[in-house]
């Protein structure tokens, strides 16, 4: 085992003094005084899945520990503080000018505070009155149903993201296209058909219990730093976390946690992976079969439990013996002693957790990587017990939540009966499109109207020229949003394209809820904005979505204007959508609740048969094109490599609140982190500016960072990258692999 990835004991910390730093910075800020009110608010976190806050104060998650707050946190409070832009701003500055501005710039402009269009022909956004907006609004929607979709993303709550499902499908059209589409798809896809659920099995309190994790593809110390505490708790009761991913993350190293200001903060942090592999992205499905391979050879396989538990399992078990060595090592670039030694930390454990992120899901085959995981989990008997699991780590807030109200095109069979009975008519069987599917309609002029409720549909895609192409076939485009984005610039509708203003979560006139990663719903209180109604104009999504609703049906089949009232919008998602009973009584009770059916102490699985059905996963083909296929000269000087595209650690989603990523050593957005034998192989330094082409684009002066990557991997920022490649798509989830796009890197 000398040859395993060693982790120093001194080596430097994520987190730390500079997360101290940023919140006495933001503290000390003119908003210093809001953003402390808000944190204490009691509101749901708006940044990850993983987030903290509710019923039990701001700073409190749901085992009622304090403390649980973190700098990505007071990022996207501290952005929503922003003042309102000013009333003359868009009379000043051109969709061309606007054009010009970065994410962070965007970001930059403020808060929205008034309905705005920008009609065909026009080179400046206008002011427009909500009355107008819903009168455009009536005639936009008055088309066939395919010919109308809706994006949106997780920083909604449950009520405004069933209203959205509700009026779509009275409408007609399952176009209900997501952002979880672009990430933890396969993580639904691939967790449904094995287990008959496509969340997490692990809450907060099983994790407590857990004795080992193994932490696929995630960069957690950046995208969800509270997770980490519970590693800082389990090395300290004697567990081990195993880390896979192709770039060494400072913060997966060691980390220093705010909330343990003795025993991590101070002391220069806290220990987290036990063992740290690098393998070849997109091979993923090669190393867990090689684990299993493994675990076969060590004895260390539960059969009882296989034969009582799951279906399909021996063939698992056969391929993983038939495959070679060879031909596992091979594909994922790792040695067979490094997975021998990871093989035995996961089988002499008693309690295991998988988790992983979008480093597994945003590959070509993203299903098979989960199903690859969850076979095993479940050879180790992993499933279905207390501390032990398979926890997708999802990214907003509550995209989960989403997905429970049914804004998906996979509609459960229990939730389409419930909404035809609600509606009054059967929920159309036409399938719809997801992301990907989306904006190859528009782009072929098969959509009329589309509805984004947050996000940025266009940034957030692969291929940023074929977005901007395929939004401006739309006919008519509704942005609601908090704060202006790339998307408000540069997806620009063929006829008008409208930006409507609404209030934050912690901003409602109305109580609302959301539901975490780990299945916990919370309750989030009324607050108050500080844009002043004078010189503001906003409303609620749930009133924006109601009143179209109410234009377009009138009291048919529903009386929408009563669904304004959010108790009323909780008593029919009680009645239609299975697990969220217990959501009737919150307004009472102000009982949160873990959502019924999700979290599996025992092996006994929401199948049709109660048990878990396992897939053979076969390895992936890996290649790399040919200099020739970028379109230059075989004899052109320069490397291609495996780019891998990821958030900073100032960023969330496609919204960046800070150029440098210190962690990274990555002083701006315009850089590619490197392997230092790649930059030496190719002849460049450290610093040089260089042309990265793929095989869509190219972006010229981008500055080489010599980083802890593993050799033929590089990585850049996200949505920046996205210019250059067109993606594989993953056929059963159509997710993009962002993970895995290889570029050409010359001068």
């Amino acid at each position: 085992m000398d040859n395993l990835p060693e982790i120093k004991s001194n080596s430097p910390a994520g987190g730390g003094l500079p997360v101290i730093q940023y919140w006495v910075e933001k503290t000390l800020s003119p908003q210093g005084l809001q953003l402390w009110q808000t944190l204490n608010h009691k509101s749901t976190c708006l940044s990850c899945a993983w987030g903290t806050g509710g019923q039990k104060g701001g700073f409190v998650n749901e085992a009622g520990e304090y403390l649980q707050r973190c700098a990505k946190s007071v990022e996207a409070i501290a952005a929503e503080l922003q003042p309102g832009i000013k009333p003359d701003f868009f009379q000043q500055y051109s969709i061309s000018e606007l054009q010009q501005l970065t994410s962070q710039e965007c970001d930059d402009l403020g808060r929205l505070s008034y309905p705005l269009i920008l009609r065909s022909g026009s080179s400046h956004y206008q002011r427009i009155s909500w009355e107008e907006v819903y009168q455009i609004a009536t005639t936009a929607f008055d088309q066939s149903p395919e010919r109308l979709a809706s994006y949106s993303s997780g920083r909604s709550s449950n009520e405004a993201a069933y209203l959205l499902q509700l009026l779509m499908r009275s409408l007609g059209s399952n176009n209900l296209a997501d952002c979880s589409d672009l990430c933890h798809a396969p993580s639904t896809v691939g967790l449904k058909k094995v287990f008959g659920s496509g969340t997490s099995m692990v809450s907060l309190e099983s994790l407590k219990h857990s004795d080992c994790i193994v932490l696929i593809g995630s960069n957690a110390p950046a995208n969800h730093p509270r997770l980490m505490n519970e590693l800082i708790k389990l090395r300290e009761r004697g567990g081990k976390v195993i880390v896979i991913n192709p770039q060494i993350e400072i913060g997966l190293v060691k980390f220093a946690s705010p909330a343990f200001p003795i025993k991590s903060l101070l002391t220069g942090g806290s220990d987290i992976s036990s063992l740290y592999l690098q393998p070849i992205p997109g091979s993923d499905v090669a190393l867990f079969v090689g684990l299993q391979k493994s675990l076969i050879e060590q004895n260390l396989i539960k059969t009882e439990y296989l034969n009582s538990y799951t279906q399909d399992w021996q063939q698992v078990l056969d391929y993983a013996n038939n495959i070679s060595w060879n031909n596992i090592t091979k594909t994922c670039g790792l040695s067979q002693e490094e997975i021998t030694a990871t093989a035995y930390l996961i089988g002499k454990s008693e309690s295991v957790v998988f988790a992983w992120a979008m480093g597994v899901t945003q590959q070509a085959k993203g299903v098979d990587n989960v199903f690859s995981i969850a076979n095993t989990a479940l050879i180790t008997g992993n499933a279905g017990k207390i501390g032990a699991g398979t926890m997708p780590i999802r990214g907003h807030s509550n995209v989960q939540g989403f997905g429970s109200m049914g804004v998906t095109v996979h509609l459960r069979e229990e939730i389409k009966q419930a909404l035809s009975q609600l509606l009054g008519k059967p929920v159309s069987e036409t399938p719809g499109y997801h992301t990907r599917d989306l904006i190859e309609a528009a782009e072929l002029e098969k959509i009329k109207t589309l509805f984004c409720l947050g996000g940025n549909l266009y940034a957030a895609n692969p291929d940023l020229q074929q977005a901007k192409r395929a939004l401006s076939q739309v006919e008519t485009i509704f942005y609601v949003s908090t704060k202006p984005n790339l998307g408000h610039f540069h997806g620009l509708a063929k006829t008008q394209t409208l930006i409507l203003p609404v209030f934050n979560r912690f901003e409602n006139p109305h109580k609302t809820t959301t539901e975490s990663g780990n299945n916990f719903v919370r309750l989030n209180d009324e607050g108050k904005s500080h844009l002043q109604p004078h010189n503001s104009d906003l409303i609620s999504e749930i009133e924006l979505i109601t009143e179209i609703a109410h234009r377009l049906h009138g009291e048919k089949p529903i009386n929408w204007r009563k669904l304004q009232d959010t108790v009323y919008v909780r008593e029919l998602i009680a009645k239609t959508i299975p697990g969220y009973e217990k959501i009737a009584d919150i307004d009472k009770t102000k009982e949160e609740f873990m959502i019924a059916g999700r979290i599996l102490e025992e092996p006994k699985f929401p199948t049709s048969d109660g048990k878990a059905q396992m897939f053979v996963t076969p390895l992936p083909q890996l290649s790399l094109p040919n200099k020739s296929d970028f379109g230059v000269s075989e004899n052109q000087s320069g490397i291609i490599v495996i780019l891998g595209t990821g958030r900073s650690y100032g960023q969330h989603n496609t919204v960046v609140y800070r150029s440098e990523d210190k962690y990274r050593n990555m002083p701006h957005r315009h850089c590619i982190l490197m392997n230092s034998l790649d930059i030496k192989k190719a002849g460049f330094q450290e610093h040089q500016r260089v042309t990265v082409r793929g095989n869509a684009g190219e972006l010229n002066n981008i500055e080489i960072i010599c980083g802890e990557i593993r050799e033929g991997v590089a990585f850049m920022f996200y949505p920046e990258a996205n210019v250059l490649f067109k993606a594989e798509i993953d056929p059963q989830s159509g997710t993009p692999a962002y993970k895995r796009v290889p570029v050409f890197v010359y001068q």
